[in-house]
């Protein structure tokens, strides 16, 4: 019984997912034009002048830099967040293993 109560609830919401974006198609409406993301550069200066410029010319460089800057902003939180664990005492670099 359980089975065949999940399997129903699993096509149901599989036919939910499948059927939701038909209908938004059969809305009708006009066609939209092609929708365009650009950063508004104005008013900034420096390195945000910078992050919006090359948001602006180079979507793939922009993804690489802000995927590398993400990284090391991680690895420079864990090598602070070792150093203040290691400064109040606690040693988490030796583990014994217990079976």
């Amino acid at each position: 019984m359980k089975k065949t109560f999940f399997a129903l609830r699993a096509l149901a919401c599989g036919a939910v997912l499948f059927l939701t974006p038909l209908a938004a198609l059969a809305s009708g409406g006009e066609k939209e034009g092609k929708l365009v993301h650009v950063a508004d550069t104005r008013h900034l200066s420096g390195f945000n002048l910078y992050i919006a410029d090359l948001y602006n010319t180079n979507r793939l460089l922009f993804t690489l830099e802000a995927v590398a800057i993400t990284a090391l902003m991680g690895l420079c939180l864990g090598l602070l967040m070792d150093w203040i664990v290691g400064a109040i005492g606690l040693d988490l670099s030796k583990h014994e293993g217990q079976e």
